[in-house]
């Protein structure tokens, strides 16, 4: 069910009626679950089987990390962990491991290979990992501060922690020590109107006019379509990709969080003005933040983190630069596009260790542009996940120079690649004192996206992420 659909908008107005109906209030909980089953399984009923089965697992190993035998502990943590691992891994990782090993047309490769990929697995086990660990090492669950509750209600809030519909699919990525404890009774006068009306607006906005109008014009992207445009266009067209993809992930994290607002819950911000970075470890402190956090969190600071000296560091980063590749998608691609930014992280530390940093205003300008053309080539590998697509349209850049450019298909590029500029602009912007008109006239500006959402939206097309 799309965020851009009639049948998502009956569901958040019903579930909005009913949830702050005051004879129903005790059972917000129950009416927020019921709504985030109907939307996993409205596409794919089946698949509700595994969000319950993966959600099982996750209830049963925090709810005895915390009160079951407490020499077990460390043990149930351990099963927990490595079933929610072993989910994702069975359901997203065994067409590659069947590409990669078996021989092609064997029984057990066409098995591997025909196994369904569940929309949102990535999230929803990610988030069954943050309960685990964080209930093992008591970020949420404290000495004292330990209440003893029943095993059915640990169940209704880990159930409603995995499900909550606005992030359920495709993020922002939610951390148990984060979400838990804002887990109580919401009252409508506490709706943070405000922020939920930006949030809603900015991220249908980014999502229907930008990305998915630029979707019908980096469609030529695809193999063997971009082998008949010049040069021109084929930069052109990675230039929107870039675009579109931060307008498609960055819209549905603005609308889930705009969504929790409305319901009384507040999630972590995803994206910060990504294209903003003058440096790599800038651009992953704002982009897909809450992805960015988990890693840190969870994997590279266990790993050792910087503690271990300069080279362990390296490895460290390289290490969880390549995961986070792979939590992408089930190809080869993915790591190797988790790779270059590992190494461009690693490079850039080192050259930090041995240089100062500079303010000199065109230096900086000049960082943004190397990491934003980096950042956009490298983006080829989640257009064009086979290697040697990626190689021939490098190739086609080079080879094509002699084509004529598709004007038309150029300009209505630029025009609506144009807003996600502005929106950097503005936040670079917004401490200046000349902007202070703006400030002032912002509801305007919300009025014009409203009207160019209504007037201007693009063809309804699935968000990026929902593949991850």
């Amino acid at each position: 069910m799309l965020f851009n659909s009639f049948p998502f908008l009956w569901l958040v107005l019903i579930t909005f009626f009913l949830y702050y109906l005051p004879r129903l209030s005790k059972y917000q909980i129950h009416i927020l679950v019921a709504s985030s089953l109907f939307f996993y399984a409205y596409n794919n009923p089946v698949l509700l089987i595994l969000l319950l089965v993966s959600a099982g697992i996750n209830i049963l190993s925090s709810y005895y990390v915390v009160y079951g035998n407490q020499s077990n502990r460390k043990l149930n943590a351990i099963l927990g962990v490595a079933s929610n691992l072993v989910v994702l891994a069975f359901f997203k990782y065994s067409p590659l491991f069947s590409n990669t090993f078996l021989e092609t047309g064997s029984s057990l490769s066409e098995f591997l290979i025909n196994i369904p990929l569940p929309i949102g697995i990535s999230f929803f086990t990610f988030q069954g990992i943050s309960l685990v660990i964080d209930v093992f090492s008591q970020k949420y669950f404290k000495g004292e501060d330990i209440v003893p509750v029943s095993l059915i209600t640990h169940a209704k809030q880990t159930l409603f922690f995995i499900a909550f519909f606005p992030q359920l699919i495709a993020g922002p990525i939610v951390k148990a020590h984060d979400f838990l404890p804002q887990i109580n009774n919401k009252q409508l006068k506490d709706i943070n109107w405000n922020g939920a009306f930006k949030n809603l607006v900015t991220g249908y906005f980014l999502k229907m006019v930008i990305a998915d109008n630029l979707k019908d014009f980096t469609f030529w992207i695809a193999y063997p379509y971009f082998q008949q445009h010049s040069t021109v266009d084929l930069l052109t067209m990675l230039f929107g990709f870039s675009c579109q993809i931060f307008a498609d992930f960055a819209g549905y994290s603005l609308i889930a969080i705009g969504l929790a607002q409305v319901f009384g819950y507040n999630l972590s911000l995803n994206f910060n003005f990504p294209y903003i970075s003058s440096s790599f470890k800038d651009f992953w402190k704002r982009w897909h933040i809450s992805l960015s956090s988990f890693l840190m969190e969870y994997l590279y600071f266990p790993l050792g983190g910087n503690r271990r000296g300069k080279y362990r560091t390296y490895i460290n980063l390289m290490i969880t630069m390549l995961l986070g590749g792979l939590w992408h998608g089930a190809a080869w691609s993915y790591a190797v596009w988790g790779g270059f930014h590992g190494v461009a992280l690693a490079l850039e530390r080192f050259m930090s260790e041995n240089s100062k940093e500079s303010k000199n205003f065109f230096i900086i300008f000049l960082k943004r542009i190397m990491v934003f053309v980096f950042v956009t080539f490298a983006w080829l590998l989640f257009k064009l996940p086979e290697f040697s697509h990626v190689i021939a349209y490098i190739k086609a850049i080079y080879t094509n120079s002699s084509l004529n450019f598709d004007w038309t298909l150029c300009l209505n590029i630029f025009i609506y690649s144009l807003p996600v500029f502005i929106y950097h602009a503005i936040y670079l912007l917004k401490d200046k004192k000349y902007f202070v008109v703006f400030r002032k006239q912002e509801y305007l500006i919300y009025g014009l996206l409203l009207f160019l959402i209504l007037t201007n939206s693009g063809s309804s097309g699935a968000f990026i992420y929902f593949q991850f």
